[in-house]
């Protein structure tokens, strides 16, 4: 890997464009370099972990909408939508924007943190819908999807959005953008185009995620893969991008992140060198914020010695700087303590996950978030009683470069009404690379039955897991194929007109 320094300059200075952040980005994606065996296996896995989310969501109304409006702009040869019908096909950056939507709704894929968040699986919808296509087949597809997860990690490792309040969108759009780029061969001066195109237009602020959350949550990520699509496009017609888009004297850093003092490091691999940025991500085995993941296992782990939870006078978790400002007391948000907050607001809330996961000693992805779930006086009474402190350690933890020391998790402290109190800590989630039950091929797929269950046949969820098991090894018309269709008629979901 090489670290390469960004900051923003002025534009007298002139920077050349084999200089600019976007230039090397795009020479990462034009590298032939093969991709590693466990490398394509783990895309397989994660091509099944959308899959399983996507199925589970398929009801669910911004799905739907989604959906609907994919599935008014029919197209061929075109690309898949999940839950529609194996011969539906619309234009490619629709079809990326409905299953992206669909991916992403449950907040249920994976992760990967360290200076900023992201959910790298994201990529996965806007490449396979070019794929699908340009009638490609697996070894492009995993070409692509390991720039996609190479691209982002390297920008969230680097740069930090969340510091300045700008959504983790704005290192998808890029991360996308040259993972079309890799799968269709272009060459990097289109890729360059592309991927300053896509940052550009896929800058936003940390509002979506912020208050009263609604289902924009779960559309904005899908949003970029769909702008990532139509970047490229554009790209290949000859049109260009504002440049340079990160280092200009009015671009990225200098206006939206740091200021143009502001410097950032960004590992990258070499020429030649794998990628291989993908067995550092995660995924959930808990339908939350990847940051309470940890503390749900901990919560389930903690509550039989607890006992009589009415008994509890306060609960503390003493956690990092991120989780506490994210989805704890540091936000600073009323609405996490809120009964009537809606499902993606309670999401983004690790006192009301804490106190749900204490007293069902569970986390189901519908269960737990029902309003009735979050009236329950019990739960509400526990909810009030739970707060969360920044701690030093667990910060430096959570950016260790260590591996085996980083850690997402935190430490409990339960407090009972006649003061004794009962203390765990957990690192890691037991799901983690590094936890108690770590996922494999076999937990991918016991999840995607898991969810699929009662929304796809199970003939269909077999030929679905045929393809995505040997994904690097499909010919085109199988990467076609690689899609979900439910039964006729068991997509009932409200959905209101729009323009199409």
């Amino acid at each position: 890997m090489k670290t390469h320094a960004v900051r923003a300059h002025a534009s007298v200075e002139d920077l050349a464009r084999e200089d600019q952040l976007a230039w090397r980005l795009a020479q990462v994606a034009v590298d032939p370099v093969a991709v590693d065996a466990d490398v394509a296996e783990m895309i397989g896995n994660r091509v099944i972990d959308n899959a399983a989310v996507a199925a589970a969501s398929l009801r669910r109304s911004p799905v739907a909408n989604a959906r609907a409006q994919a599935l008014a702009h029919p197209y061929r040869p075109g690309a898949g939508v999940f839950g529609a019908g194996a011969d539906v096909r619309v234009s490619p950056e629709w079809a990326a924007w409905a299953n992206g939507v669909a991916v992403r709704e449950l907040d249920f894929h994976d992760t990967f943190l360290a200076a900023d968040y992201s959910h790298p699986g994201d990529n996965v919808p806007p490449v396979l819908a070019v794929a699908q296509h340009r009638g490609l087949d697996g070894r492009d597809l995993v070409r692509g999807i390991a720039t996609g997860y190479e691209i982002q990690v390297a920008l969230v490792r680097g740069i930090c959005l969340h510091e300045h309040r700008i959504d983790h969108i704005a290192h998808l759009g890029p991360s996308a953008a040259a993972g079309v780029g890799t799968l269709l061969g272009l060459d990097a001066a289109t890729v360059y185009q592309a991927v300053g195109q896509a940052l550009h237009t896929t800058t936003t602020t940390r509002q979506s995620r912020k208050g009263a959350i609604s289902s924009w949550k779960a559309y904005a990520p899908a949003f970029a893969g769909k702008i990532a699509v139509e970047a490229v496009d554009r790209a290949m017609r000859g049109e260009g991008a504002p440049s340079p888009v990160y280092e200009g004297e009015d671009g990225v850093i200098a206006r939206l992140l740091g200021g143009p003092d502001a410097r950032y490091e960004v590992p990258l691999p070499e020429a030649g060198e794998p990628k291989r940025a993908i067995l550092d991500t995660y995924t959930k085995e808990h339908s939350a914020e990847y940051q309470s993941q940890a503390l749900i296992d901990l919560a389930r782990r903690l509550a039989p010695r607890i006992g009589d939870l009415s008994k509890v006078a306060e609960v503390v978790i003493r956690t990092s700087h991120h989780t506490h400002n994210v989805i704890g007391t540091g936000a600073n948000d009323p609405q996490k303590t809120d009964p009537g907050a809606s499902r993606e607001t309670l999401d983004h809330s690790i006192l009301y996950i804490f106190a749900v996961a204490l007293e069902d000693r569970d986390w189901h992805h519908e269960r737990s978030y029902t309003p009735e779930r979050a009236h329950r006086e019990s739960t509400v009474a526990l909810w009030h009683k739970v707060r969360t402190v920044e701690d030093p350690e667990w910060t430096d933890r959570y950016h260790d470069p260590d591996p085996d020391r980083r850690a997402f998790g935190g430490r409990v402290e339960v407090t009972l009404e006649d003061g004794s109190r009962v203390v765990d800590e957990i690192a890691v989630a037991d799901a983690h690379p590094k936890g108690a039950r770590p996922f494999a091929r076999e937990q991918y797929i016991e999840k995607f039955r898991r969810l699929a269950e009662g929304v796809v046949d199970a003939s269909e969820q077999d030929r679905f897991l045929d393809l995505a098991c040997r994904v690097d090894r499909l010919d085109a018309d199988e990467v076609r194929r690689l899609h979900l269709a439910a039964p006729a008629g068991a997509l009932t979901a409200p959905i209101r007109g729009g323009l199409f």
